[in-house]
């Protein structure tokens, strides 16, 4: 009943689409941009639930507060404490590690709706550590799209990857295009012989 539900809001009301070209991974790490509007994360939320799928997500803790931090746990909401220095990449990793069938985790790696040219790369060391695939997920407003169509499986080479993960996102917009940017990694050139 609530599939149902989320796909009508998501589908019929809302008038969203989705494009997905590669399998849902069981245990992945999910990184999800443009992140310009809080309107991402309900969109994301129904569109998750109205295939019968459930992700947990990270928010800053400030969040937590009763009634909501009820509401955000039982969503799968994992709290996060911005100011501690302890690595939650470590743990989410051993999490995931531990995780026997099921573990899928959304990032939104701009880490603020506000814009940002430099990305967080907290994502990537989860998977990288976890040794799990990273699926790009684009939230297209101008098409009311949902975009799928890449799986990355973190080399090591994290400017390398990270250049791959930009150009995907390149092409699409959030509903505030002007508080969205991809980070510009310069390529690393061969030495010459």
């Amino acid at each position: 009943m609530w599939q149902k539900f989320c796909k009508f809001l998501l589908h019929t009301l809302g008038g969203w689409r989705v494009e997905m070209t590669v399998p849902h991974q069981d245990k992945c790490i999910i990184c999800v941009a443009p992140h310009t509007s809080n309107w991402d994360f309900i969109i994301a939320e129904l569109y998750y639930h109205s295939i019968g799928r459930r992700a947990g997500f990270l928010m800053k803790r400030e969040w937590f507060f009763w009634p909501m931090g009820c509401l955000f746990r039982s969503l799968g909401g994992v709290p996060v404490e911005r100011s501690r220095k302890t690595s939650l990449t470590d743990q989410l990793a051993e999490r995931a590690k531990a995780a026997k069938d099921h573990f899928e985790l959304a990032v939104t790696p701009e880490g603020t709706r506000s814009l940002s040219t430099q990305w967080k790369r907290g994502f990537y060391f989860i998977a990288l550590k976890a040794g799990l695939p990273i699926q790009l997920y684009a939230l297209d407003f101008p098409g009311k799209r949902i975009v799928c169509t890449k799986t990355l499986y973190p080399t090591g080479n994290v400017e390398a990857d990270m250049r791959e993960i930009m150009e995907y996102y390149r092409p699409y917009q959030g509903k505030y295009p002007g508080k969205f940017a991809v980070e510009e990694i310069p390529a690393v050139s061969s030495p010459a012989k």
